[in-house]
C-alpha cells in the first residue's frame, strides 16, 4: 500500500497511475510552501471534485493538532496541485461555515472515517478548497 513519500515518488513518476486511486477513493498531491523553512512539502491527500474546485480535508486521524500541510497553507494559500499527469497552481482556503456541511457530506461520502475522525477530537476539523487558478 502506498503512503507519505514512496505515495508521493511514485505518483510523481506515474503521473497518477500510480497512486491517485487509492483504497476506493481518489488521491492529489498538495504541495505547500514550509511557513517556516520557505521549502516545499508534498502530500498525497485524499480529494473530491466540487464544481471546478478540489475538495480535501485537514483531519490527521483525529489527531489534536492541525497538521502540517494546513498550517503551511493558512500561511501561504498559494499552493500545487498534482492530479494524475495535470500540474496546476491554486489558491487554498478554509471552507465557510455555510458551505462546510455540504462539503463534508461530499468528503464522507468518498471516506466515512472523518466522521470517526472528528469524534476522536475538539478540534474542529477544516474542510479546505482549493481553487485553480488557471
Amino acid at each position: 500500500m502506498l503512503y507519505g513519500k514512496e505515495h508521493v515518488r511514485r505518483y510523481q513518476e506515474t503521473n497518477g497511475a500510480e497512486g491517485h486511486d487509492w483504497n476506493n477513493t481518489t488521491v492529489l498531491l498538495l504541495t505547500t510552501k514550509g511557513r517556516k523553512s520557505g521549502k516545499p512539502y508534498t502530500t498525497p491527500l485524499i480529494y473530491q471534485r466540487h464544481g471546478d474546485d478540489f475538495v480535501i480535508v485537514a483531519s490527521k486521524g483525529g489527531d489534536p493538532d492541525h497538521p502540517q500541510w494546513y498550517k503551511n497553507l493558512q500561511a501561504n494559500p498559494d499552493v500545487g496541485v498534482q492530479v494524475m499527469g495535470d500540474r496546476f497552481k491554486a489558491r487554498a482556503r478554509t471552507a465557510h461555515e455555510a458551505e462546510k456541511p455540504e462539503l463534508w457530506r461530499l468528503m464522507t461520502g468518498t471516506w466515512p472515517d472523518y466522521d470517526n475522525y472528528q469524534r476522536k477530537t475538539d478540534r474542529p476539523i477544516p474542510v479546505v478548497v482549493l481553487e485553480p487558478l488557471r
